[in-house]
């Protein structure tokens, strides 16, 4: 054979994908864009938006068509500016999610929904295939050993000079602070609903409905509820708010009370602290932020119709505009220094009679405002003439509930009926929050992991569907006996029920094969008498008195003795 001979290798792939790349631990590689492409939002070239939108943008666009040249770009370029090119789905919610809020540095996301629980996100540690909540629980949840009641959530909101507060508002008297964490800090008290007035309750006799952190101060908050007062508190001490504030309503028959439906805090370099809420009755109201709260700075009396739910309202960055989302299917623009009249009014159904909570923001730098409608498409409007200057469908079909702007992020919050959360951003302008999730490596799966062997837990498991045998909140008292005996442990073996001859009763069958088993449906009364004639003629038991009692002598039973023996008497 000769040495110099070469020897063509012949390559397989089979045997190649099996062997390993190389030694110790691989670095995992992320294809970013593929992953960025597979998150770019599917829109509809025909938004389903309401007629009254289209019919708006069709007026704003031919009277800007004899304007200047630059506002004739194409529609690519004007929807460049807005964050909504790409979006993150998060679904970790069972029913509609009616609230969510980011915290300032955009990577702790906490929503609330119908479902009574609230839960935290953090997007900084998800990738693609991680995306669900690190911590759920229900901010109404009591002792099991007591009647738990459950709310559905109205607000979350992160204290924006302080990111690890949170205040969390149910449909409940009492509101709950809470920090980055979950852990819970502090409950505000619950008013005496007995009393007439409202100025000596040390905290909401009835549901609150809303509520806001104070601009400047970072200990402060204020709160609105149905029971016709807006109270300031300090998380400091919440056992008692630090001011109260009572609205007295002007609308005949409500015997000068009202509900508080939406409250804002505003506070700039240029303005003064602001307070600003609207209530049941119609009436727009503005107080001095820091006090005092003897009556109101400003007040219109008819901004929305009466008998009415103002679901939401905002203040713009600058202090100078108010808008606010009435229940008269109306979005109304205000002027601070000017609050007799609205400086627009632009029709927009209302929804809520399903979501009393359905929001409208400005954005970051004033010019936008940006609100849902029910068929699951984003309006933004412009924040000088109330005219939609982009509608895109976000959820088809499925009410919009809230929507926001992040402004050091540069995305777009939304929440849906469906129980999804949905981040929009645009990697060209938008950074940080969702796109640190869509630009990691996603997690490499086990084997055990296949979801077509064991059960997919890629959106996490619920810890609120593992139930322990004997609690929850509808378990029943586990220690002790019933009124028949048996315990009331669940975990304790069950005694099987007794026959009437204190013992199971076994299969016929087998009861013949056992010894003895003809006594058992024999008289005993007979079967000693057989034996009568046996004993009389050999006494085995009885021949040791044969001689000394030949015959048996019995005792004759006296009347006095039939009766129980008297006890003896105790010295």
């Amino acid at each position: 054979m000769d040495d110099e001979e070469e020897y063509e290798v012949v390559e397989d792939a089979g045997l190649a994908g099996q062997m390993p790349q190389g030694f110790g631990r691989q670095a995992r590689t992320v294809n970013v864009q593929a992953q960025l492409d597979q998150a770019r939002r599917q829109v509809l070239k025909e938004s389903a938006a309401d007629e009254f939108a289209k019919k708006a943008v069709e007026g704003a666009s031919d009277s800007k068509s004899d304007s200047n040249d630059s506002d004739d770009s194409d529609d690519d370029d004007g929807q460049s500016e807005f964050p909504v090119s790409h979006e993150l789905v998060i679904r970790t919610h069972e029913r509609a999610v009616t609230a969510a809020t980011l915290d300032a540095a955009g990577n702790r996301l906490v929503t609330g929904s119908a479902d009574c629980t609230v839960k935290y996100h953090d997007l900084s540690s998800m990738n693609p295939t991680t995306i669900r909540a690190f911590k759920s629980f229900d901010p109404t949840e009591t002792k099991l050993s007591q009647s738990n009641e459950t709310h559905p959530i109205h607000q979350v909101q992160f204290n924006p000079n302080s990111p690890s507060s949170i205040f969390i508002i149910t449909a409940h008297p009492q509101v709950k602070v809470y920090d980055r964490d979950g852990e819970l800090w502090g409950t505000t008290v619950k008013g005496d609903m007995y009393l007439r007035d409202l100025h000596h309750t040390k905290g909401h006799t009835s549901e609150a409905t809303c509520g806001d952190w104070h601009p400047s101060r970072e200990e402060t908050f204020v709160t609105a509820g149905i029971d016709s007062t807006l109270r300031v508190w300090d998380i400091n001490n919440l056992r008692q708010q630090k001011n109260v504030i009572v609205h007295k309503s002007k609308q005949a028959g409500s015997a000068g009370r009202s509900r508080m439906t939406a409250v804002r805090y505003h506070g700039s370099e240029s303005a003064a602290p602001t307070l600003v809420a609207t209530a049941f009755d119609g009436s727009l109201v503005t107080y001095p932020a820091n006090g005092p709260y003897l009556r109101p700075s400003a007040e219109v009396v008819d901004a929305h119709e009466p008998s009415t739910w103002t679901s939401s309202l905002d203040v713009s960055p600058d202090g100078r505009l108010i808008i606010t989302r009435g229940g008269d299917d109306t979005l109304k623009l205000w002027d601070t220094r000017k609050l007799k009249t609205a400086l627009r009014t632009a029709p927009y159904p209302s929804m809520v009679s399903q979501f009393p909570t359905s929001s409208v923001r400005f954005s970051p730098s004033g010019s936008q405002i940006l609100t849902g409608t029910s068929t699951g498409d984003l309006h933004i409007f412009n924040s000088a003439t109330l005219r939609p200057e982009l509608v895109t469908p976000v959820s088809p079909n499925v009410p919009l509930t809230s929507a926001f702007w992040h402004d050091k992020i540069n995305q777009i919050v939304t929440t849906s009926a469906d129980g999804s959360t949905r981040v929009l951003f645009d990697p060209a302008i938008s950074k940080q929050g969702a796109i640190s999730v869509m630009s990691k490596a996603p997690k490499h799966r086990h084997i055990d992991d296949d979801p077509n062997r064991v059960m997919d837990t890629s959106g996490g498991i619920n810890p609120d569907s593992i139930v322990n045998p004997g609690t929850g909140p509808r378990a029943k008292k586990q220690t002790g006996l019933t009124m028949s005996g048996r315990s009331r442990d669940p975990r304790r073996p069950h005694k099987p029920e007794a026959t009437p001859f204190q013992q199971n009763q076994p299969d016929e069958r087998h009861v013949s094969r056992m010894p003895l088993a003809s006594m058992r449906d024999e008289d005993p009364r007979e079967a000693l008498l057989k034996y009568a004639d046996k004993a009389e003629k050999d006494p085995t038991f009885t021949n040791a008195w044969s001689q000394t009692q030949p015959e048996t002598l019995y005792r004759e039973a006296s009347p006095e003795s039939e009766g129980p023996e008297s006890k003896k008497q105790k010295r």
